[in-house]
């Protein structure tokens, strides 16, 4: 194994030691534990066949991967497993019943990013938890009582909130489970680090079009410093990079169609982001409203959505607000 000079024995704790196996931080860990099979397979690529090969449509009208079909095959078996009432899934028209006496819901992504599933690019899920009830998943993501995301790059990352802070907790081989890396992170007061599809700018709004005008021009303009821009092309990559370093993700509304109310899922995509930012002392808007304030009318619903820290989005909405036409 490559060491480097300043490398020590992985020293954290686990994963397990953190999380009770009961309650929603039960079903978190359930989730975190049937992680590292998935890691494995996206690892290996074509190795064992194609990962990228259509094998189908989502109800959104996105080509389904046969690694997405196999993500949300995989997590089903371990939500089954512990005790989850019924999931909501990006790769399933309609809930999936499990136990009918299960105490929580679970709304989850198996796949965020599966456009770049094959070229080596960061992959990720999102997740949220909530509490069994009539409602099912139409109401808001105040509702919730935890959410958490694995991240799939260089290293497997994942993160969590039970309502108590974010941590985040990075996979170690050599024992076959995650150790805590980060607890308790916080977002910075001022973001230097930006995250956006620069294509989809001549689609957007005047008002929008107009704070990135400004960003763009950095010591020079009205905002007065230079920023960076960085784009991963999966919603999971920039939530985590935003979460360790600071920064701020857009994926607007714009003009074409099928865009016009943005183009992530609201429900197992949104929400979870919104409420690991509130967690880590940020915000997460849809453009008008936070986005846990929001009630879905529909299963599969999109969002447009503002991810990060919180100064950087109440100026967006300032920009917003003030060249409304």
């Amino acid at each position: 194994m490559l060491h480097l000079p300043n490398d020590s024995a992985p020293t954290g704790p686990l994963l397990s030691d953190m999380l009770s196996a009961t309650g929603p931080e039960g079903v978190v860990l359930a989730i975190a534990q049937a992680l590292p099979p998935l890691a494995q397979r996206l690892a290996a690529g074509r190795l064992h066949g194609d990962p990228d090969a259509i094998v189908g449509t989502n109800d959104s009208g996105d080509k389904q991967k046969a690694l997405d079909v196999a993500a949300h095959d995989h997590m089903i078996a371990a939500l089954r497993a512990a005790g989850v009432r019924q999931v909501l899934s990006e790769e399933a028209e309609q809930i999936v019943a499990l136990n009918p006496d299960g105490a929580f819901d679970v709304a989850i992504d198996p796949i965020d990013g599966s456009g770049s599933i094959g070229i080596g690019a960061p992959l990720g899920l999102l997740f949220t938890v909530l509490p069994a009830g009539p409602q099912g998943f139409l109401r808001k993501g105040r509702d919730i009582v935890a959410a958490g995301y694995a991240s799939f790059g260089h290293s497997v990352d994942f993160g969590w909130s039970v309502g108590q802070g974010v941590h985040v907790a990075t996979f170690d081989a050599e024992v076959d489970a995650f150790r805590i890396a980060r607890q308790n992170l916080r977002l910075p007061a001022k973001a230097k680090t930006f995250a956006w599809n620069a294509s989809n700018e001549r689609h957007w709004s005047a008002p929008l079009k107009a704070w990135v005008a400004d960003l763009r021009l950095g010591r020079d303009g009205p905002q007065g410093r230079d920023v960076n821009m960085r784009w991963l092309a999966a919603a999971v990559g920039d939530m985590h990079r935003i979460l360790m370093q600071g920064g701020v993700f857009l994926y607007p509304a714009d003009a074409r169609p099928g865009y016009e109310n943005g183009r992530l899922r609201l429900i197992y995509e949104c929400v979870p982001m919104a409420y690991l930012a509130e967690q880590a002392g940020g915000r997460a808007t849809n453009g008008d409203i936070d986005i846990l304030d929001v009630v879905p009318t529909e299963l599969h619903q999109m969002s447009a959505i503002f991810f990060g820290t919180g100064s950087e989005i109440d100026l967006i909405h300032t920009y917003l607000s003030e060249n409304k036409d």
